[in-house]
């Protein structure tokens, strides 16, 4: 069936030529299914060893899954690159429409080479590849201005999406994000960095195919059956309802959520800051990603006064989630919700992460108070717990790096504190910042031993929590093992490609129906191996690209405060780390 699927259709961009090619690549989805198993394929076949990461020579691969377009919350683009920020590894995930848009063009992959002279944005429409000037785009202030020209410069048709970078990108902030649609980002690890190396400015694509369905009966049957555990069931109702700002008072409760830059597990303004105070005084909307019936995605509508006059208000809508509340909320000290929310805007307007901004800022706060450095360094900013007047400027600093200092904070929480020190205070695990739980050992042992040491990847914290339930102690065996299965399928899930918050209904039982729906002959049996063998090829490629899981740094602020899951040692960390990379 593949050789009549557009899946199988892989589209090539040289942009130093601007051409483009389309090749049926059949044999790499029967391999590698869609989305990470066949992006890290993809990304083997062009990635050269040792390629430094912010050349235009490093490859963009955008993949997609048998399930997008086809079921409820196969939702997710896959984005794989060699990442700026952490020297290997560069994999990040993104909803909205993208993933839709790129099954409608007819493809299941985009393989982006090579740079351009000048900036360039590029539309995907169907069969067609325009190179377009961004030069009149490059420099703008704001990401948003820069998606707003595209949208009107670009008819298009069918389904649409509009990634672009903002300065962050184009400064070659190693964590700069690509903003799809104007609330979903590939945030993590610094692809924003890799557009802005190849004067890459934004990405259109659209398309209206219609998509193959073996037995239609059958495929309607399932179909309906997903649909209606997806939206009647309470595993999806919670993110729905407060998405996953409601993680905020639960972890704050059990000495969970990570404050003033770690030094405490609990937030006394938590309340403030809440999903449910959030929910209560500012939502203004739900949004969903496309072919998704949850709409997880929480906007607050923020009213910001115009200088001079009183009575004439701007207002913005900011999404929000728990990683975002956490990483400019507790982990800053702060309870300002018009100053959180100015600082995210920032964060969107520049195209930074969130997560490895917060982390950073909290590191150079705690750094300040400790006169590691002082105003000389940060340009005559006082970094304050909960100072959202500073943050915003230094946010604005990181990007246009006005000195070393913030050149360093541009690279990230682990690069500034080898320079500046208090590396044992720098929350990064692999070179990436922390996600928002402190839950115990197996919750930072994922972050350490994950191929994107993300919290999506094997959820550790998880493990924590339900042998906190059961009164259980956790064991370095026991860890390695929870964790290792766990990513394994993942692999499954990201290949498809469905929604990580949709695991509990896309079972592995679920998912061998689907994809039998789809053309795709897979027993349970053979989706284990396959997940097994699409982490070992990521860990092959970080391992080939200088990353040494046994000299991961290991910084000690997470042992010194307590966790719920109890005391832990630096013994316990790398016995884990040992053990789960003897078998991954």
């Amino acid at each position: 069936m593949l050789n009549n699927d557009p899946l199988s259709r892989v589209l090539y961009i040289d942009l130093s030529r601007r051409s483009y090619s389309i090749q049926n690549r059949p044999d790499l989805f029967e391999a590698g299914v869609g989305g990470s198993g066949v992006a890290i394929r993809l990304l083997e076949e062009e990635c050269p060893a040792g390629l430094d990461p912010t050349s235009p020579e490093n490859p963009i691969i955008f993949a997609v899954g048998p399930l997008v377009g086809m079921f409820p919350l196969g939702s997710k683009a896959i984005a794989m690159f060699k990442s700026p920020h952490t020297g290997n590894l560069g994999e990040s995930h993104a909803g909205g429409r993208s993933a839709v848009a790129i099954r409608m063009a007819g493809y299941g992959a985009i393989v982006i080479r090579k740079g351009s002279p000048t900036p360039v944005y590029v539309v995907i429409e169907g069969d067609k590849v325009y190179f377009r000037d961004a030069s009149a785009l490059w420099g703008l202030n704001s990401a948003y201005t820069a998606g707003t020209i595209m949208r009107q410069n670009e008819e298009g048709s069918g389904m649409r999406t509009i990634m672009r970078i903002g300065r962050a990108g184009e400064q070659g902030v190693s964590y700069a994000s690509v903003i799809t649609e104007t609330y979903r980002h590939f945030g993590r690890l610094g692809l924003g960095a890799v557009f802005g190396s190849k004067k890459m400015k934004g990405l259109v694509i659209s398309g209206q195919r219609s998509l193959p369905v073996v037995d239609k009966r059958a495929y309607r049957t399932l179909y309906d059956e997903i649909y209606k555990t997806a939206t009647e069931s309470e595993l999806m109702k919670k993110y729905h309802q407060l998405g996953t700002a409601m993680n905020v008072l639960p972890l704050n409760a059990i000495g969970a959520l990570p404050t003033r830059n770690l030094q405490q597990g609990s937030f006394e303004g938590a309340d403030q800051i809440s999903g449910e105070r959030l929910a209560q005084d500012y939502l203004g909307r739900r949004v969903a990603c496309a072919h998704c019936p949850v709409a997880c995605i929480h906007l607050a509508a923020i009213r910001y006064p115009y200088p001079n006059d009183p009575y004439f208000y701007k207002t913005s809508m900011i999404g929000y989630d728990h990683e975002p509340i956490f990483a400019v909320g507790s982990l800053l000290g702060g309870t300002d919700i018009r100053g959180l929310f100015q600082l995210l805007d920032e964060a969107e307007v520049l195209g930074l992460d969130v997560m490895s901004m917060g982390v950073t800022l909290a590191w150079a706060t705690e750094a300040m108070q400790r006169g590691l450095i002082s105003v000389k360094e940060t340009d005559g900013l006082t970094l304050d717990w909960g100072n959202y007047a500073a943050y915003v400027e230094a946010a604005k600093r990181i990007v246009n790096q006005p000195n070393d200092f913030y050149r360093a904070m541009a690279r990230g929480a682990e690069k500034a504190a080898s320079i500046y020190g208090g590396l044992d205070f720098a929350l990064t695990f692999g070179s990436n910042e922390m996600p928002g739980y402190h839950t115990g050992p197996a919750g930072h042992l994922g972050y350490f031993t994950g191929a994107r040491h993300s919290h999506l990847d094997s959820a550790g914290y998880s493990v924590d929590q339900k042998a906190i339930a059961k009164g259980e102690a956790l064991t370095a065996e026991g860890i390695a093992s929870s964790l290792l299965e766990e990513e394994r399928w993942r692999q499954v899930l990201t290949s498809l490609v469905i929604c990580l918050f949709a695991r509990g209904i896309y079972t592995p039982e679920v998912v061998q129906k689907t994809l039998a729906a789809v053309g795709f002959d897979r027993s349970i049996e053979d989706l284990h191996t396959f997940g097994a063998d699409t982490l070992h090829r990521k860990y092959a490629f970080k391992i080939r690209e200088g990353f040494d899981p046994a000299t991961m740094r290991i910084p000690k602020r997470i042992m010194e405060t307590p966790s719920p899951a109890g005391p832990f040692d630096e013994e316990l960390l790398r016995k884990v780390i040992a053990l789960y990379n003897a078998k991954v």
